[in-house]
């Protein structure tokens, strides 16, 4: 292990000023303007994992933050439980209309949504998930871009796959009257791939649920009796796949304590299998607990029990297991690479994505010095502040007022 490789984020320097999550009420008063918001809701409603909770946590977050918007998430029907429940009187699940939507609802989302959402009345429509309907252009429009990694990571995709996100997220971006991106990782990413100017970008990260900032021991014992969880453990929270690399502290493992275990909680891929394999030839199948299924509200005492979180994904577009990690206040080893510090600040530490030692030897790190593993925790902790639902509400709703603005100018 080189000592180069084993990185931590300044301590007592930040990016930008943490703001409270105390901080609840809206910027200005001209922002609480009643109108209305159209979404497309296909995650939203059926989505279980990342881009359906980014989803919901929008939707959610702007309707308790501003009472005065409508919000109409348009999504069609189907089998299947819906992900999504309207909990305030301003949200509602919108079905297609007309007998071409009812009976095509994946043509009517592809064209037809936003035409509809203008009929509504929307002032603006929202596509949560890299992409806009074909008919966009029929009122003011944003669209929220999470990453590029089928370009990062093309061997994860089939080749038409990969053409057909470059085609469609693409020409969404172009449309779009404002592009929201989830990192300043992400925003250089659109820029460079896609051309999209700086200026048409809105940097905005998703704040953390609150339940990550208060877990109590209780519900720590609870969760941890309930998927009869070690003593001890390293928490890894993701689908598990190749990009996620939770192969290497599963490597790491050999250079661990024997009562230390790793606890995998995300949905099984062919990746597993390796995984699998690998911990058979050496072993370590034993100190490998597999948790599929895991509901939200149980990730974060699953992260307050462990001793340190694992995260050393070979790209993502912001990392958010990172920061719900550190406000539950477990340090975090993360990989370079990417975007994971501006996820994690000084709440982790950084290796090289395939230095099993360094990663081993940032555990040991984190689990034996108690002043370091103290100040990590407070630094992390305040770090995650800046997370908050308050911040992530006002950028949005400052995103549709450019939106708006945008669009009307482009129409004089």
């Amino acid at each position: 292990m080189k000592e180069s490789e084993t990185k931590q984020a300044p301590i007592s320097e930040t990016t930008q000023a943490p703001i409270s999550e105390t901080a609840q009420e809206p910027m200005t008063e001209t922002m609480q303007v009643p109108m209305t918001v159209g979404f497309d809701g296909k995650r939203a409603v059926r989505n279980g994992t990342g881009l359906g909770n980014y989803s919901r946590y929008a939707i959610d977050t702007l309707s308790r933050h501003y009472p005065a918007l409508q919000l109409n998430v348009y999504a069609s029907g189907g089998p299947g439980r819906l992900l999504l429940t309207p909990a305030n009187a301003n949200m509602h699940i919108v079905a297609p209309a007309g007998l071409i939507g009812r009976r095509l609802p994946g043509l009517w989302r592809l064209d037809g949504m936003a035409r509809q959402a203008a009929d509504d009345g929307a002032a603006v429509f929202h596509g949560l998930s890299n992409e806009l309907p074909a008919d966009s252009g029929a009122l003011p429009s944003v669209v929220t871009v999470h990453d590029v990694i089928w370009r990062r990571y093309p061997r994860d995709y089939k080749f038409i796959d990969r053409k057909l996100y470059d085609a469609k997220y693409g020409s969404s971006m172009r449309r779009a009257d404002r592009v929201i991106a989830i990192s300043e990782c992400t925003a250089r990413d659109i820029q460079s791939d896609f051309g999209i100017p700086a200026e048409k970008i809105d940097i905005i990260h998703q704040g953390i649920d609150p339940q990550f900032g208060s877990v109590d021991v209780a519900t720590v014992s609870a969760v941890r009796a309930k998927y009869h969880l070690p003593g001890r453990y390293i928490a890894a929270v993701g689908t598990v796949q190749g990009r996620k690399n939770q192969l290497l502290a599963v490597k790491a493992l050999r250079a661990l304590p024997l009562d230390l275990h790793l606890v995998i909680v995300g949905r099984r891929t062919d990746y597993a299998t390796q995984i699998d394999d690998y911990a058979r030839r050496h072993g370590l199948t034993d100190r490998i607990v597999w948790l599929q299924g895991v509901p939200f509200s149980d990730l974060a005492a699953i992260y307050a029990g462990a001793e340190v979180t694992s995260y050393p994904s070979r790209y993502e577009g912001f990392g958010l297991p990172i920061a719900e990690s550190i406000a539950c206040g477990t340090p975090v080893v993360a990989a370079t690479g990417s975007c994971l510090e501006e996820a994690g600040g000084p709440g982790a530490l950084y290796v090289d994505p395939d230095d099993d030692e360094a990663f081993a030897h940032n555990v040991r790190l984190i689990t034996d010095d108690s002043a370091l593993r103290a100040r990590m925790i407070a630094a992390g902790q305040e770090y995650a502040k800046r997370f908050n639902t308050a911040t992530f509400a006002t950028e949005t709703m400052r995103s549709y007022l450019r939106a708006i603005e945008s669009y009307k100018q482009n129409k004089r």
